[in-house]
């Protein structure tokens, strides 16, 4: 920072001896000025008059107002104002006191509005000028009794100026802290989006992995002693399982790595491309699962093929954990018109177990929660809920324009 800078620091942080000092500079320039003549030696003449007590006092009086110009404004332009009238009328010679009132009238068109300054410039202009002209020596169109209205006129002009600057510059700072704030909120949303879509996309991954991973273990236990073959062939399950858990968790948290950590290793997004795939993990777990396609050459958008791939898992994980053993699940992907619709049924618990299919027995779970908010973000629709003779059905929705919705926007 400049010496200049840290000076006009100083002074803003002080502006009571800003103006006193203001006061002072003006008042040297009045007494200064009034020893100066317009007759003489190229047209100025340097001592050829002597200001009297009254002209002192009024410069005096016309100075020492100007200090309160900043918390007064209009009062001092009427007081400048009104000691600078007295002057006109009484002063012989005539001193410059109407430099106060041209400093005061500066400084109310420069802290009021326009209307303001145009009705206090017009009227101090033309009181002052008028008393010059008449009060002054002759011709009334003399130098000296028109050279107020110029003075008038520019303070005015320059303050309603400087007022127009301050205005424009605190427009373009505003403007531009209210997009800065825009951007930060833009960028809060985005990553609480990202936060949601990681969250949806552990939950998937783990509930599916997970529920795998409990029955194949669980029909390990229950044949070791008997048929260790059939034991071993679920704890192969149950690796695979866990394999495929620890891979798609270690892509997912992969996004989480800042731009100069070492790349992690990752794969493409899962979409109905690997369906059978993931319907073998199900099959191979006990649970049948049969599929009907109509599908078959469409190529749909990345977000929508993740979304479809991601409904039916966690419907099947549902169906795994929440029906029977001997529960059967249908699903069905079908393409009509611009968008696909994805549908996954289960024929019912057991009626030994009496539990309620496809969704948490308490409605506690994040699963359904999960599947709703990818649907909706791709402007789709979903319903789930109990089938007539039991069972449960999750249907979704999906258009095959790659639109999400940003928080807020209508549905």
């Amino acid at each position: 920072m400049s010496t200049f800078d840290r000076a006009r620091g100083r002074l803003k942080a002080h502006p009571l001896a800003l103006d006193a000092a203001l006061a002072a500079g003006a008042l040297v320039c009045m007494v200064v000025g009034s020893f100066a003549g317009p007759h003489g030696e190229n047209g100025v003449g340097w001592g050829v008059r002597r200001p009297d007590l009254l002209s002192l006092v009024l410069m005096t009086l016309g100075a020492a107002a100007l200090v309160f110009r900043r918390r007064a404004s209009r009062t001092v332009l009427a007081f400048t104002g009104t000691v600078s009238l007295v002057e006109c009328v009484t002063g012989d010679p005539r001193a410059p006191v109407a430099m106060s009132a041209v400093v005061a009238l500066y400084t109310v068109a420069a802290a009021t509005d326009r209307p303001t300054t145009l009705r206090l410039g017009l009227l101090t202009m033309s009181v002052l000028t008028g008393a010059a002209m008449l009060a002054g020596p002759p011709p009334w169109y003399a130098q000296e009794n028109l050279a107020i209205f110029a003075w008038t006129g520019m303070a005015a002009a320059g303050g309603d100026a400087v007022r127009s600057r301050r205005a424009f510059v605190h427009a373009i700072r505003e403007r531009a802290e209210r997009a800065e704030r825009t951007r930060e909120e833009e960028a809060r949303r985005r990553v609480a989006e990202e936060r949601l879509r990681i969250a949806r996309d552990l939950h998937d991954v783990v509930a599916h992995h997970i529920a795998l991973v409990n029955v194949q273990a669980g029909v390990a236990a229950h044949v070791m002693d008997k048929r260790p073959d059939q034991a071993k062939e679920a704890l192969a399950h149950v690796r695979e399982a866990s394999r495929s858990a620890l891979n798609e968790l270690r892509a997912t948290v992969g996004l989480l790595r800042q731009s100069g950590d070492p790349e992690a290793p990752t794969e493409p997004a899962p979409g109905l491309d690997r369906l059978d795939e993931l319907v073998g993990t199900f099959r191979s777990a006990g649970l049948h699962v049969e599929v009907a396609r109509t599908d078959h050459g469409t190529t749909l958008p990345a977000a929508v093929d993740l979304a479809a791939y991601r409904v039916i898992q966690e419907a099947l994980t549902n169906v795994q954990k929440h029906a029977g053993s001997r529960a059967k699940a249908e699903v069905s992907v079908v393409r009509v018109g611009p968008v696909v619709e994805i549908t996954v049924l289960d024929g019912g618990a057991d009626e030994d177990d009496g539990r309620h299919a496809g969704g948490p027995q308490t409605g506690g779970g994040h699963g359904l929660l999960g599947m709703r908010e990818r649907v909706t973000a791709l402007r789709g629709t979903l319903t789930t809920g109990p089938r007539y003779g039991g069972g449960f059905r999750v249907h979704a929705i999906l258009p095959l324009t790659n639109r999400t919705s940003a928080p807020g926007d209508p549905a």
